[in-house]
Order: C-alpha cells, then structure tokens, then sequence
C-alpha cells in the first residue's frame, strides 16, 4: 500500500466519506497549495489538543467553559439535551433557542454496549436539582435509540422534579414535504404531534 492508499483509507474511515469521496480529497490535497497543506496538517495534529468538552454541558470549546454556559445573558432556566456535542451548533445555528444545553455523549444502545451508565445523565441530574432549571427540552434524534435515551431520561427527571417541565422536540413533515414521499413513521408523529391553527 502506496501513501496515496494510505491517506484514502484514513479518509474512508470518517463518517460519511466512502472511497470515492476518500479518493478525490487525497487527490485534491495532491494538488493544494503546499503552504494550505502544511497549516492543514498542523491543524489536524493539534486539534485534540486545543478542542475539550465543557466541563458544564459537553460541548466542544477552546475556552475552560464553552461560550454558552458563560454567556450570562442565557435563559438559565432552560436546558436543552442533546445526544452529541455537534448537535449544539445545529441548534445555535437556528437562533430560535436561547437557554443552555446538555451533550449525554450518545444514546442508549445495548447492542453496542451503551448503557444510562455511559451517558452523562447524572450530570444533568446534577445541575437540574442545584441551578433552578425550570424546564428540559429533549431533543434527541428521532431513532428507536433516541427516542428509548428520551424516554429514560423523561422518566428520572418527571420522577425525581414533579414540578420540572420536560418537553420534546415535534417531529414530522419537513417543510416544503410531499406526503406522498413521507413514510409511515414519519406520517405517524406528525398526527401525533399535531397543533391547533
């Protein structure tokens, strides 16, 4: 296996690039400026170095805390569980949400071992009994797997907070959707979740 092997297969091995793709980046990095590659690879190599959860919510951040947990001007009352630390810039990026947020570092998968224990559930526990949060807004994937964690998550915290609001994102029929692409599921938890006009 030649160098240009090499780095294809190291490319194949990130999520959502197959050989193909793997390929045509090794290619295209051939052919890059030698200075962008230099500075490329010296970000690759330190990335893990300058990048760590936040110790409060799990996000990624360069700071000691991530630029949402010390921002005061975040509605503290509101808490917004995701499964992966990318998922709080998706969220950000819509501008709709203005409270703070949970990374549980995944979901709840016996098949692959992934247990309550694994997640960082206790943590959450931890911060909706001492910092006055009023509500908790899930907002796992909508997979059996998500929607398992949601539903362990709703159960401790409705049973350890009576007060606490725990809500979940609706989920449905994207916008600009023809029904007749939609399938069963989908079809099923936009009756389901439903609203008034």
């Amino acid at each position: 296996m030649n160098a240009l092997d090499e780095i294809t297969e190291s490319f194949s091995r990130l999520p959502g690039i197959g050989k193909k793709s793997a390929s045509r980046i090794a290619n295209s990095l051939l052919k890059a400026d030698p200075v962008f590659l230099k500075r490329f690879s010296l970000q690759l190599s330190t990335l893990q170095e300058k990048i760590h959860p936040c110790p409060i919510c799990g996000s990624w951040t360069e700071e000691e805390t991530c630029s949402v947990c010390s921002n005061p001007t975040r509605d503290m009352s509101l808490i917004c569980v995701v499964e992966e630390a990318q998922d709080v810039s998706t969220i950000e990026n819509s501008h709709e949400y203005h409270g703070l947020f949970h990374v549980l570092g995944g979901v709840i998968n016996p098949l692959e071992g992934v247990g309550p224990d694994q997640l960082r559930i206790t943590s959450l526990m931890e911060r909706v009994r001492t910092k006055g949060v009023q509500e908790v807004i899930l907002a796992t994937n909508p997979t059996v797997e998500g929607d398992t964690t949601a539903l362990y998550v709703q159960r401790l915290l409705t049973e350890e907070f009576p007060s606490l609001t725990v809500t979940r994102l609706a989920s449905g029929l994207p916008v600009g959707g023809d029904l007749e692409y939609a399938d069963s599921l989908t079809l099923a938890r936009s009756f389901r979740g439903r609203t008034r006009i």
